[in-house]
């Protein structure tokens, strides 16, 4: 299919999941309300369609629930714009749990405390009866052993990625922005250390600036941009460790356990919080074999979207992807990268261990593939940042579709007005040793 690029645009944005739109739609606001322009100003490309990348196959989850200060922040910056149209968005409020054993249990302590200290709404327990207890109010099956913590955020929730965007796509048309789909970005021309030109398949476009928001394609990107492969990291002992890669992949592993997702829900027949268990529990399944004796962890929660018990586990490293994977990792070889049957194995023994309900149902878990290749950067958090003068990279390190609120303030940022809630997820924090606390999750990216 052939698209009519136009010769010229003042803001191109490169990529139509959760960031590429939600920048466009929060800049046509901006240049309306500032009289600067309107939504005509703006083009958004994408090499297939709305929502065809990661945005478009992501679980939905939205939480505020990360061990680091400056996460935590944009996170509950994000919730809120999710709340802003709850229809629009497919977005269903019903809460997240973090559920730890007690190796986690200072960590979920201090991000209680520092929900507490930015009014986010959450509720803590503590000690291993007083967890059994809360658990078993809520769910008369709950069986999980060795939990001494509970985070229960009364905010936050899941949204349905496809509807979520599909709304998102329709607001920023209805503010006057072009999506143009079908169109690859081949290579990108700099003059004088500024983005001049972009080539796509369809042709080539001016643009004064260029966001890039393309998700598990923004290595390719980046290399456009002539910008490192390699970066130095300074580490907390002061030594500059250089040489090492900007970008790695991993493979997300998610699944759905097909059952009615209506029969899954609390006492009171409401549809539960989204749940996330981390544990040290030897993990059995249900033939009694040994799943791990490590460390595992799992999110679930009751999806219409995916019709079942939709959910995942923890992301394993794809240490060679094959390079047109790489490239192109939503492409036809995607099934042979996101079907795993080692995690599906430790998923479904995982939702066993924690309710007597799923015990037996193993055999229900859907061969769909689900899940996909995430991008990642070198800490695993997001890098934000204006490179060669005139270009944003969103760079979300696969944390992207709870993070809705990004797009406002890079809009912002793109007027001109530094947004202090981007400040610590400058690429320069690499070189100067800022890096983000980690915690002792399991999981890459808390």
């Amino acid at each position: 299919m052939y698209v009519t690029l136009p010769p010229a645009v003042r803001y191109l944005i490169v990529g139509a999941g959760i960031h590429g739109l939600s920048t466009a739609l929060h800049l046509a606001t901006e240049l309306c309300a500032r009289d600067l322009g309107d939504g005509t100003d703006i083009v958004v490309l994408d090499k297939t369609a709305v929502g065809a990348g990661a945005s478009g196959i992501a679980c939905g989850v939205i939480r505020n629930n990360y061990f680091q200060p400056a996460m935590r922040r944009l996170m509950a910056h994000s919730v809120s714009g999710w709340e802003t149209d709850p229809q629009a968005f497919a977005y269903h409020p019903v809460g997240y749990m973090q559920i730890s054993h007690e190796a986690m249990h200072a960590d979920v302590a201090s991000i209680y405390e520092q929900q507490q200290a930015i009014g986010y709404p959450s509720t803590f327990v503590e000690g291993e009866a007083q967890c059994r207890a809360y658990m078993r109010e809520m769910f008369d099956d709950w069986r999980a052993e060795g939990i001494t913590s509970i985070l229960h955020e009364k905010r936050g929730g899941y949204a349905h990625n496809m509807a979520a965007l599909q709304g998102l796509a329709a607001k920023v048309e209805a503010a006057g922005v072009r999506i143009l789909s079908g169109v690859r970005v081949t290579g990108i021309d700099l003059s004088g250390g500024a983005v001049e030109t972009v080539h796509t398949d369809q042709g080539e476009i001016r643009c004064e600036q260029l966001v890039v928001a393309a998700g598990p394609w923004t290595r390719d990107i980046w290399a456009m941009l002539e910008l490192p492969e390699r970066i130095g990291i300074r580490g907390p002992d002061g030594r500059l460790r250089t040489d090492r890669p900007m970008w790695s992949y991993w493979l997300v592993q998610e699944g759905t356990l097909e059952i009615d997702p209506h029969s899954f829900t609390d006492r009171a027949g409401n549809p539960p919080p989204v749940v996330h268990v981390d544990t040290d529990a030897p993990l059995y399944d249900e033939s009694g074999t040994l799943v791990t004796d490590e460390p595992w962890g799992i999110y679930y929660k009751p999806d219409t979207n995916f019709g079942g018990v939709q959910g995942g586990g923890m992301p394993r490293r794809v240490d060679e992807p094959a390079k047109d994977v790489a490239v192109d990792p939503y492409g036809p070889e995607k099934s042979s990268y996101v079907v795993d049957e080692a995690f599906g194995r430790l998923w479904t023994a995982g939702l066993a261990h924690c309710h007597g309900r799923f015990e037996g149902k193993a055999n229900l878990l859907s061969r769909n593939p689900s899940g996909g290749i995430g991008c990642f950067t070198p800490d695993s958090f997001p890098v934000f940042d204006r490179f060669r003068q005139n270009a944003f990279v969103i760079a979300d390190s696969n944390h992207g579709y709870k993070m809705i609120g990004v797009g406002e303030l890079v809009a912002r940022e793109l007027l001109g007005d530094t947004q202090e809630l981007l400040e610590p997820f400058r690429f320069a924090r690499y070189e100067r040793g800022e890096l983000h606390p980690t915690s002792h999750s399991p999981f890459p990216w808390s």
